[in-house]
């Protein structure tokens, strides 16, 4: 996995530079307060590093338990590292290299679920935290309920208490298991991209709750609805992209160390949460957290002005060869087409917080898609569209439809993603598009299958429940994004663009 000489020491306790350490308290599984399901990049490059600002300033029981849902590869390779790897902050300025040094052990959930399940249900967790991106809650996009098809959830309801096989299942059951024990209090914290991300996942563990045979549910309903578990809403930002060799390479230079998971991130960071927690919590503010009342305006500026125009400059970058989303804003049909769905679209479907300067906002939002020293790659932005635009999408083009304006740039974005997605027969998206990864690829392909042009692909889409239910409402819609189908078919995303910037 790493690219650093043999000879080069490797990352651990005794070889961690102390310089970049974030803190200096010694942790140790006795005091682990969080337990994060989601063992990846963005965790590791985002809550771990603020759990770290607040251990620096205050202490306390706030070691943290990594999950990884199926891979071993980062937990085995943190065990091989005691727990330590490096956040490697990556500008055009320069590389900082700090070690969050937050983590009191790290298992997989489909090799340990027995110990996971102990984790979570553990007295001293106070927190259950979750990266598992948006398809890892095992929602219906149709419905925004459980999935109740899913294999694994059919599984876990029929009583698998301690192996379960989803995220859900693995947090019910464990409250279960304190509230039959126990009884003490915790913080479910989602940390995904879903707006109402909280009471998104409320609402998914309440449903769950409600298809348990009445022995098991009516007990656990209770001691929920008594206060005993909380699902604050939050809002979290920092673009971290996969780790490469290059990362490696730049740690082991760095540091003198060889790192195996080392994790690149942008410079900027945010996390907005709701301070509504039903145990203790870290110092989280230490590190630049803002606890808030409402998080639904941060929410909505970031997915809409931040993820919805990060997607189309996604698809269209892939579409014109890009293979990173720097590549993708230096084509200015590219920007210009960003410039016009963020302002144009998104931007009147929100209110932005007083506290946030929108000229500067937008401009730090372009200079951020510009860091070609970081490489963000527009696979990795453009995969799970399916679910991602859904959160995306809907409510403003229905704010824009309802008043009699057709939002062409969000047609586009949504054509651009079924050009990558399900590509006409005979179109080539190109390699970057087609190392997307989504879980609608097939269907997707079989609506391709059976339409005869853009338009039709695109109405079966939307009658589909790809986007929600309102949309196939508004056929105009439709229309215009699969006439932006046919158009990037035939003549380009460039050409596209040019159309969607004319009407």
């Amino acid at each position: 996995m790493s690219t650093a000489p043999t000879t080069t020491p490797r990352l651990s306790t005794a070889t961690s530079p102390v310089g970049a350490l974030l803190h200096h308290r010694t942790l140790g599984p006795a005091g682990t307060g969080i337990v994060h399901l989601g063992l990846g990049n963005f965790h590791r490059a985002h809550q771990a590093v603020y759990t770290a600002a607040a251990l620096a300033r205050e202490g306390g029981p706030w070691g943290v338990l990594g999950v990884a849902g199926r891979s071993a590869d980062v937990a085995d390779a943190l065990r091989a590292q005691d727990l330590r790897y490096t956040v490697a902050e990556v500008s055009p300025a320069g590389l900082r290299c700090t070690i969050p040094a937050v983590h009191t052990g790290a298992l997989v959930a489909a090799r340990e679920p027995e110990s996971v399940q102990r984790a979570l249900a553990a007295p001293g967790t106070r927190v259950i935290s979750l990266t598992v991106t948006e398809h890892g809650y095992t929602y219906s996009p149709r419905t925004g309920g459980l999935h109740l098809d899913h294999p694994g959830v059919r599984a876990d309801l029929r009583g698998n208490r301690t192996a379960p096989r989803t995220t859900l299942g693995r947090i019910v059951r464990a409250l279960q298991e304190r509230a039959d024990g126990h009884g003490s209090p915790v913080t479910v914290l989602s940390c995904d991209n879903l707006v109402g991300n909280g009471d998104h996942t409320r609402r998914l563990i309440e449903e769950f709750v409600a298809h348990l045979p009445e022995s098991e549910g009516a007990p656990l309903r209770a001691w929920i609805a008594a206060g005993n578990v909380t699902f604050p809403n939050t809002m979290v930002d920092r673009i971290v992209p996969a780790t490469t060799d290059a990362e490696r390479t730049a740690v082991a230079e760095a540091l003198g160390v060889r790192d195996d998971v080392p994790v690149p991130a942008e410079p900027f960071t945010m996390w907005v949460l709701e301070d509504r927690f039903a145990a203790s919590r870290p110092a989280w503010e230490a590190g630049g957290a803002l606890f808030t009342e409402d998080v639904e305006p941060y929410e909505l500026l970031k997915v809409r002005l931040l993820n919805g125009t990060h997607s189309l400059i996604a698809y269209l970058g892939a579409l014109a060869g890009c293979d990173t989303i720097p590549q993708s804003t230096a084509h200015p049909f590219v920007t210009e087409a960003a410039r016009a769905v963020l302002l144009g679209e998104y931007l009147p479907s929100l209110t932005v917080p007083d506290d946030v300067d929108l000229d500067a906002y937008v401009d730090q939002l372009f200079t951020r898609w510009a860091n070609s020293a970081l490489g963000h790659r527009t696979r990795q932005v453009g995969s799970d569209g399916s679910v991602k635009l859904r959160q995306r999408v809907p409510d403003p083009a229905l704010l824009h439809l309802r008043a009699g304006r057709l939002p062409h740039h969000l047609a586009l974005t949504v054509a651009a993603y079924l050009c990558c997605l399900a590509p006409p027969a005979g179109f080539d998206p190109g390699e970057h598009a087609a190392a997307m990864t989504d879980p609608a690829r097939e269907r997707l392909a079989a609506l391709r299958a059976r339409a005869t042009d853009g338009p039709s692909f695109a109405a079966a889409v939307l009658d589909d429940g790809l986007l929600g239910n309102a949309l196939p409402e508004h056929p105009a819609f439709a229309t215009r994004t699969g006439e932006f189908i046919d158009l990037l078919r035939t003549h380009g995303p460039r050409a596209a663009a040019s159309e969607a910037a004319r009407s």
